[in-house]
């Protein structure tokens, strides 16, 4: 593979790896991906890609498996380069600039939906993804004043995960579960009420949404009405709640093992 030697931080062609940080999305919806496995994942995932930022052992180690991808352009620095263009250490030897994947329509989505409210916490979109991912449940709803799931943080969480999810970001909460209701998906809130079914009993359709809510807030009120069921995990007396990543990964293990 041909790469373009950078020697210096000042290259204007490279500074794209210092501007895109977190939430921070170029217009033509630009994400960056960080270490060899979180770009591994996401080529065989088909993204498309801009350009990659690596060091020249990186190139040759991964020489046969780079050529298998359309790469426009391969920008090669010794690791202190990189580091200095991002401004912090390294602890990997590539990042990679691409384009996130276009969001799935509603109502093109899987039949098994993981469903965000407000969480304000890239590393939980990161870790639900790479639970989605890994049990199967292939769609994911955040919602639009939220991390994307593309952010820079999100995405190296995830470990590249994300790319095999199908995503779309809402911007009403009530409309979208209004509209998903009327694509007979039963929709089933994550918390803790008086009368909310315990995950080991709960009866699983076909076609299901989980919603979770808020680190810190949970679901509202409000919006628990609109959901067909609330499920809360049996828990040992005192203990409030599991953190949201974790409880995700519980309940999405159960919904796709008690399927009906």
């Amino acid at each position: 593979m041909k790469t373009t030697p950078i020697t210096t931080i000042d290259h204007p062609e490279v500074q794209i790896y210092q501007r895109l940080r977190e939430n921070a999305f170029s217009k033509d919806g630009s994400f960056i991906a960080d270490s060899p496995n979180v770009v591994k994942l996401l080529l065989e995932a088909g993204v498309e890609v801009k350009s990659i930022f690596a060091t020249p052992e990186y190139y040759e180690k991964n020489a046969d498996f780079l050529a298998r991808f359309n790469i426009p352009v391969a920008y090669s620095a010794p690791k202190n380069v990189l580091e200095e263009v991002v401004g912090h250490r390294l602890h990997h030897n590539v990042m990679m600039h691409a384009l996130r994947p276009e969001e799935m329509p509603l109502e093109a989505l899987d039949d098994h939906i993981l469903m965000l409210t407000e969480i304000s916490n890239s590393d939980n979109i990161g870790a639900i993804a790479r639970s989605a991912a890994a049990l199967g449940v292939k769609s994911y709803l955040v919602p639009k004043q939220g991390p994307h799931p593309y952010s820079r943080r999100a995405v190296r969480v995830s470990m590249g995960h994300i790319g095999k999810l199908h995503y779309h970001c809402y911007r009403e909460i009530k409309e979208t579960i209004t509209a998903l209701k009327a694509q007979g998906y039963r929709i089933f809130a994550a918390e803790v009420t008086p009368d909310s079914t315990p995950l080991s009993q709960v009866k699983v359709p076909q076609k299901w949404v989980l919603l979770m809510g808020h680190e810190q807030l949970g679901i509202s009120d409000e919006i628990l009405a609109l959901c067909d069921e609330v499920v809360t995990i049996e828990m040992e007396e005192g203990i409030k709640s599991f953190n949201v990543a974790v409880a995700a990964s519980i309940m999405m293990y159960q919904f796709k093992h008690r399927a009906s």
